[in-house]
């Protein structure tokens, strides 16, 4: 449903007003988060990396365990890739934290480990935009510098009745201007995470809970009865069903582990060699396929380890783990940039997506599920 409304024009009364109420809210009602406890802009940095397109609940222990591994940005700079990927295994989205340890190395080489506090500077640090700026240098420095993400969006669009879709045009350079037009002059930080966790906690997608709300009797979209209809929401995708085969290569007591490439899904962790199924192929042919072109190798194609079903985005994936023995020839893909035999004791020390760490916790225990086709 799109619900197109006049925007309302804010007095410097009504900014204060905002200003008064939101951030008196929010120092009855902010949740108790580790990156808040201080205000270091590099644990600022490492959260606000994590929570993109990821809960808080999720990334809390992520980040503990993260900055106890790494406190400082030349701790972090210094580490192995291996090691970094490792700490970040099971967040998901892993070109955020390769950009993350990149950046890092190049405050440190370029800018003697100090993040820097120009906004256009900072903003050339690799996987840092608009957003992620304004909430570093807003949260550590108090510079005046707007953020704009889902929650507060959501919170700013019913406030003033904002009917037209946020992510476009007019809207969202509407919404940018208003984020910078309501901040204070002081507490700036505090004000973007109050805006954010208004969003979060309050102004939420669906059943929005407006009778706690401090901005209530200010909102548009509330006075209207139309708070869940705005912004407007598309609908969600379908789901997609995908099928894969991985193939765990023996080679004695040792098993064939492979780099994936810098781009595309799960970005240089490591895994058994896998791939989709093409139209009307069996997994055994599939498997056979990625052997033989994208390995370089010969291998027998055995039995069945196990099944697992897995979702990215709107992905179902349904994996099918093959077992092969190894006949002859060298590693050689122009697909994975590196190959290694390695014992199943070894297998914790590499980064691998979630369903590749199922997998590898099987080839560990005795008497494994039999072949099921």
């Amino acid at each position: 449903m799109s619900i197109a409304l006049q925007s309302v024009e804010t007095s410097p009364a009504l900014r204060r007003q905002i200003r008064r109420l939101l951030l008196s809210w929010f120092g009855r009602a902010q949740r108790d988060l580790p990156w808040r406890h201080d205000r270091d802009p590099y644990r600022i940095w490492v959260s606000e990396i994590m929570l993109q397109q990821t809960q808080v609940s999720t990334v809390i222990p992520f980040f503990q365990r993260f900055v106890r591994a790494f406190p400082t940005v030349d701790d972090l700079a210094a580490a192995d890739e291996l090691e970094v990927l490792r700490l970040w295994e099971g967040l998901g989205y892993y070109r955020r934290v390769r950009n993350l340890h990149r950046a890092a190395r190049i405050v440190v080489r370029e800018h003697g480990g100090r993040i820097p506090e120009e906004p256009a500077l900072l903003k050339t640090l690799p996987g840092i935009g608009r957003y992620t700026v304004g909430a570093i240098l807003s949260q550590a420095f108090d510079q005046r510098l707007p953020i704009l993400e889902t929650n507060s969006e959501r919170v700013l669009c019913r406030l003033f009745g904002r009917g037209d879709d946020p992510k476009r045009g007019p809207a969202r350079r509407w919404l940018w201007d208003m984020a910078e037009a309501l901040l204070p002059f002081k507490r700036t930080g505090e004000f973007n995470q109050a805006l954010m966790e208004l969003g979060a906690l309050v102004c939420t997608p669906t059943a929005p809970r407006c009778s706690k709300c401090p901005l209530a009797k200010l909102c548009k979209a509330q006075r209207l009865g139309i708070q869940e209809e705005i912004p407007p929401r598309g609908p969600a995708p379908g789901p997609v069903a995908v099928l894969a085969v991985a193939v765990v290569i023996r080679r004695g007591q040792r098993l064939l582990l492979v780099q994936r490439p810098d781009d595309g899904r799960w970005a240089g962790l490591w895994e058994f060699p896998h791939t989709n199924l093409r139209a009307r192929e069996t997994h055994d042919d599939a498997a056979a396929r990625l052997v033989g072109e994208l390995l370089g190798i010969e291998a027998e194609i055995e039995s069945e380890l196990l099944t697992l079903h897995h979702s990215v985005n709107h992905h179902r994936i349904a994996l099918v783990c093959l077992e092969a023995r190894y006949r002859s020839g060298k590693f050689v893909s122009e697909f994975y940039p590196q190959g290694k035999w390695i014992g199943p004791d070894q297998l914790n020390a590499y980064p691998v997506s979630a369903p590749q760490r199922r997998l590898a916790q099987v080839l560990k225990q005795q008497g494994r599920q039999p072949r099921m086709f």
